[in-house]
């Protein structure tokens, strides 16, 4: 008898927690039992709004997965999507997010130059792209010894992490919760 939660697949997982619509109680509730960082860009690209938070894990464990979801004018046109996922190997919720089979971004090539780069609690952190679904654009990097992975839509609209964009950790944001501007929720979060 366990009373973890179990895949027939993967067998215990961390339970992906609903999706709730962003507020400064919501991302209040995800990052306070969180072992993982929140990452948001900060300051948010010109435009852009925070469009949900969820993340990984239960009661016992606190959560193991965050993602935070923003949303904006893409920066070649149109409206862009980016959810920032931070994770302990092996929970699986970067990789789901970005259209891969597995739990883990599979082999990455970190001899090969960094394909874009961003700037996570205040270090620069080098982001590979990984092959997952084709109509977004995947990276996935190490920040703090987790799992960072940045997930866009459109493809597009990955031309944003060029731009090295500094992330900020939700956990450790104060007053300045209240300076965040919410949008409606992410329909990505529930897919």
């Amino acid at each position: 008898m366990s009373s973890a939660w179990e895949c027939g697949l993967h067998g215990a997982v961390f339970p992906l927690q609903p999706p709730i619509q962003p507020s400064v109680d919501a991302v209040e509730a995800v990052v306070r039992d969180s072992k993982v960082p929140a990452w948001l860009p900060w300051p948010l690209p010109l435009g852009w709004v925070v469009t949900g938070i969820t993340g990984a894990g239960d009661e016992r464990s606190g959560t193991r997965a965050s993602v935070v979801a923003c949303s904006g004018p893409a920066p070649l046109g149109g409206g862009g999507e980016l959810l920032l996922i931070a994770e302990e190997p092996g929970v699986g919720l970067g990789a789901r997010y970005a259209g891969l089979p597995g739990p883990d971004p599979g082999p990455v090539s970190v001899d090969a130059p960094a394909h874009a780069k961003v700037h996570a609690a205040g270090h620069p952190t080098a982001m590979w792209c990984v092959d997952g679904s084709p109509d977004r654009a995947a990276f996935v990097g190490e920040a703090l010894a987790l799992w960072l992975w940045a997930v866009l839509w459109p493809e597009s609209a990955g031309c944003l992490l060029y731009e090295e964009l500094s992330l900020a950790d939700l956990r450790e944001a104060g007053q300045e919760l209240e300076l965040l501007p919410f949008g409606a929720l992410s329909p990505r979060l529930l897919e």
